[in-house]
């Protein structure tokens, strides 16, 4: 992507989603926008009719401009006519993740003071179990009749028509409102580990700059993209808005299954897609085969880029990229095809600013670790707040900069690598441990499925490190045999004092670890002390020549 296109703000007629989508339904009706797993498709003329039923049914329940609606759904048809449904009524999209349930999605459906919600026919149960006193109906697609177990529900629950006329015709579809760039296109929620979920106001220019920046030079017209990232995610809405805005299109499905993934991309046709670091390994664990290479992906975004990538890429005969993305940002880290260095995250993009600092914003000295702010060169490209939390977007939003809560460091070659979140650094005797690269060493170990280091109190001053590890189904793990295995595998000042096993780790609804929650609980009974097992680590002695 060349800098000129981030140099000024787009046009509604290049970054409205509805304006776009109705332009490639007028201009290209017969072209293939999406494909789903069942083998159904959609053309870009189907794909704008499935919305504009969508916008007139939520037309007939009160949705007007500006007003929020809801989305609890997995990926799929559904998903899709109601974003873009709700976007043509010029209304917020609120897609909301699937796995919450209790105070998690009383929070949201509190915090986005959404009245509608379209609900998916499996999820109304939960719906029913809490106090959502702000939704007044709740439409479900496929519904014939209330499901039994639902009862006076304080919720109006409908199902997800539209209405015909006395002559059987239906209801005319509301004209596109006058949508402007900077107004908001949805509200994403992001689960932090130490607080309720922060809902992200998203405008179509932030859309449309994240999009366009993430395909950067290797994705175009011509690809067709696997969206198997949720859709209430960034991730999922990337995939979307890179057939939407580039004229390509996507492969939606349900959900990353390993046993499948090549599958789903041969019968897909699919070209390029993201790979998160453990779907990486997930795939790159089954036994080779001679068809490994025999397929039409050819481009992939690994993220983060692990030391795998050049197996990965070999092996399956793809090209690989990797970037820095969050949702309130707009992709300020791009790297070019197949980068070398693993760990790197990219060099800034065209169109932003991107400082490393401490924690008084003062840039740090060249090399060093601080916190990256980001800023973008017009307005609009990036998030405009936190959803009714003035305080969180005050925090977020200082000194004219967003503060990404990340800590990198920037190389003598311009790349940029992530270390650490900056709140779960830890410091131990002099020495900055960065709990992500811990994290990776250790989950190296064959019995480890998943492994969270954090900071306890050392009676020495300073921190002592505590890993919290969830062994691989039947596994046994030992925690002696593991800090073996730690001492072979990192430095010797990152090795935990402390290991604790767990069958799981908790985690937020969206799949993140809560470690303020281990940090909290701290040294239980039973964690395995290293010091008070009497085992040293022997201090390596270097020698001269």
């Amino acid at each position: 992507m060349t800098a000129h296109a981030f140099e000024t703000l787009p046009a509604a007629e290049e970054c409205v989603l509805p304006l776009v989508l109705r332009h490639r339904a007028e201009r290209t009706p017969r072209e293939v926008f999406a494909v789903f797993d069942d083998g159904a498709s959609w053309t870009w003329a189907r794909a704008y009719q499935e919305a504009a039923g969508v916008a007139a049914a939520l037309h007939e329940h009160g949705v007007r401009p500006g007003d929020h609606v809801v989305s609890w759904q997995p990926n799929g048809p559904d998903a899709l006519r109601t974003w873009f449904g709700t976007n043509l009524l010029g209304a917020v999209y609120v897609p909301v993740n699937t796995a919450f349930r209790g105070r998690f999605l009383e929070h949201v459906l509190e915090n986005s003071a959404a009245r509608v919600a379209v609900v998916h026919p499996g999820l109304l149960p939960r719906l029913m179990e809490v106090d959502a006193h702000r939704l007044r109906t709740a439409l479900v697609p496929g519904l014939s009749t209330p499901p039994p177990d639902v009862r006076e529900p304080a919720v109006n629950v409908r199902a997800l028509d539209r209405a015909a006329d006395d002559a059987g015709r239906p209801p005319a579809t509301p004209p596109i409102p006058p949508i402007k760039p900077w107004d908001t296109y949805g509200i994403l929620y992001t689960s932090g580990t130490t607080g309720p979920s922060k809902g992200v106001l998203c405008s179509y220019a932030h859309l449309w700059t994240t999009v366009t920046a993430s395909a950067g030079d290797v994705i175009g017209a011509d690809d067709r993209y696997l969206v198997q990232l949720p859709l209430f995610h960034g991730g999922g809405t990337i995939g979307v808005g890179l057939a939407v805005y580039l004229g390509a299109s996507v492969a939606v499905v349900d959900r990353f299954d390993t046993a499948s993934f090549w599958d789903i991309v041969r019968s897909t046709g699919t070209t390029a897609c993201t790979l998160l670091g453990a779907m990486t390994a997930f795939l790159l664990a089954r036994p080779p085969s001679d068809g490994d290479a025999d397929h039409p992906l050819r481009t992939v975004c690994m993220v983060p880029l692990g030391e795998n990538a050049k197996e990965f890429a070999e092996r399956f005969g793809v090209g690989v990229y990797t970037l820095f993305n969050m949702t309130e940002v707009s992709t300020p880290l791009l790297s070019g095809r197949d980068p070398g260095r693993t760990g790197a995250c990219g060099r800034v993009r065209p169109g932003v600013e991107v400082r490393i600092v401490d924690e008084h914003d003062r840039e740090v000295a060249p090399g060093g670790t601080g916190e990256m702010i980001v800023r973008a060169a017009v307005p609009w490209a990036m998030n405009h707040g936190y959803h009714a939390m003035p305080e969180a977007t005050a925090r977020a939003w200082r000194n004219g900069w967003f503060h990404t809560g990340d800590a990198f460091r920037r190389g003598a070659d311009g790349e940029y690598y992530f270390v650490d979140r900056v709140k779960d650094a830890i410091r131990r005797r002099g020495e900055n441990i960065s709990s992500f690269e811990l994290e990776e060493a250790a989950g190296r170990h064959p019995a480890v499925r998943e492994v969270a280091a954090v900071a306890v109190p050392s009676e020495h001053g300073e921190d002592d490190v505590l890993a919290v590890v969830a062994p691989v189904p039947g596994a046994v793990l030992d925690p002696a045999e593991f800090l073996a295995f730690c001492v072979e595998a990192m430095p010797r000042f990152m090795v935990p004092r402390y290991v604790r096993v767990m069958d799981e780790l908790p985690k937020t609804p969206t799949g993140k670890v809560r470690k303020h929650v281990l940090r909290e609980a701290g040294v239980t009974a039973g964690t395995w002390d290293r010091t008070s097992a009497g085992v040293e680590i022997k201090r390596e002695r270097l020698t001269g020549p």
